[in-house]
């Protein structure tokens, strides 16, 4: 084949259409009438970070309460004005932000759009509401109580973040979870809420200047400017430490810690890389090879990176046979401290950029995704020329490159580790 015949690769940037409507609000439009759908994501800065001081929870309770009754509409009313119309709507919150998505058939936008008005910016709050969300909370948090996933989650964020909000949880304690208030929800509505850090991504059977006049009639009522408490930077505490949670079950669950990088570093990419070749493949990585092929220590065990709007993490977790913690933590570790000292094979290094590279369009196949895509962008700070960078980015990564980074990224190998479980050994 000639280089002339050789098709240029569709570019994914150049489909966003960046918009910005008459009352200032913008959003990232993916056109397209392949099928009868619109699909909106968005998301503001703010989350369970913002929670005050003894009320944690209550960003997660103001988000489950969106859907449950607004405007003329009582929670019942609501939520059958969405079944009629086979609506999809929803909200809910993480540790920086609040967020929301709504997905439509193309002749329902009208409706769609104005129960999405009136969830955000007339959510009626009702007592009996309230009472009803909290209680399904706090029926979670006790199912909870006693399952380990939960437990060693709960002792890692507690030890890794003393005297943080990253530290709370985010759904809250049942006796924090109590204690709220309508008035509680309304101030933090008011507080949150707002334009002035909204990211929106859409996709479907909508042109721009229809989506620009439903996003102003949507998002217009809301005030300008969140009033946003400031969040501190935070590295993971007591890396090198073991903290076991005592439950009489007959393994343990692993979770285990140490700082990483953020998208915006310089060697973020690389760290992609080589979290990959650890414990991110499924059949490839280090970690399953090690802990599940050779030794037989768990079913499952993995790596990934994980970047909080103020701190970034190489996090990982496994479940193995409380005898066996001992020698499964060990292996672990030992992979941490052997790929940070020496590097990655360059089998290792080809194998993991070919499948980062040749699974990304995976990301890419409903709209959902790609609207979610878009939001995630537009939260990282990048443009979206980065749809078609990213790919040549993996690609840059060289051994000298993933030598380094792994260096930096894994260290010693040294970890902050929780277990819930009676291991054996520790």
């Amino acid at each position: 084949m000639t280089a002339a015949a050789v098709a240029p690769a569709k570019s994914r940037a150049e489909t966003i259409q960046r918009i910005v409507t008459p009352g200032g609000v913008e959003a990232w439009l993916v056109e397209s009438y392949a099928v009868p759908l619109v699909a909106l994501e968005f998301a503001m800065r703010g989350g369970a970070a913002q929670d005050p001081s003894g009320k944690a929870g209550l960003s997660t309770m103001l988000a489950g309460l969106l859907d449950e009754g607004a405007g003329p509409y009582d929670s019942r009313a609501f939520h059958r004005a969405i079944e009629d119309l086979a609506i999809r709507l929803g909200f809910g919150c993480d540790r920086d932000t609040v967020s929301g998505h709504l997905q439509t058939l193309s002749r329902n936008i009208d409706p769609a759009f104005e129960l999405l008005r009136l969830a955000l910016c007339e959510a009626r709050l009702d007592e009996a509401a309230i009472d009803r969300v909290r209680g399904q909370i706090i029926a979670g948090l006790r199912r909870d109580a006693n399952d380990p996933d939960a437990l060693v989650a709960r002792a890692f964020r507690e030890t890794a973040f003393p005297d943080h909000p990253y530290g709370r949880p985010v759904r809250g304690e049942p006796d924090s979870l109590e204690s709220l208030t309508r008035g509680d929800l309304e101030g933090l509505r008011g507080r949150l809420l707002a334009t002035s850090d909204l990211k929106i991504g859409v996709v479907g059977a909508i042109d721009a200047e229809t989506l620009a006049r439903k996003l102003d009639l949507v998002f217009g009522a809301l005030p300008r400017r969140a009033q946003l408490d400031p969040v501190a930077e935070i590295d993971i505490h007591r890396v090198g430490e073991r903290r076991i949670v005592d439950l009489d079950v007959p393994q343990s669950t692993i979770r285990f810690g140490r700082p990483g990088m953020q998208r915006k570093d310089k060697d973020y990419f690389g760290a992609v890389v080589v979290n990959h070749i650890l414990g991110g493949g499924v059949f490839t990585a280090r970690l399953f090879n090690e802990v599940r092929e050779k030794r037989g220590l768990a079913y499952s065990v993995y790596s990934h990176l994980n970047e909080y709007d103020h701190c970034a993490m190489v996090v990982g977790g496994a479940a193995t046979k409380n005898e066996r913690a001992r020698e499964s933590l060990d292996v672990i570790q030992s992979q941490f401290a052997d790929l940070g000292a020496n590097g990655p094979t360059a089998d290792e290094l080809d194998k993991a950029k070919k499948y980062l590279t040749g699974s990304y369009a995976l990301r890419f196949d409903t709209s959902t995704k790609i609207a979610s895509q878009l939001v995630n962008l537009q939260l990282d700070g990048f443009e979206p020329s980065y749809l078609d960078e990213r790919n040549a980015r993996i690609d840059a990564v060289t051994m000298e490159d993933a030598r380094r980074v792994a260096k930096r990224l894994l260290g010693d190998g040294e970890l902050l580790v929780s277990i819930a479980g009676r291991p054996q050994g520790l």
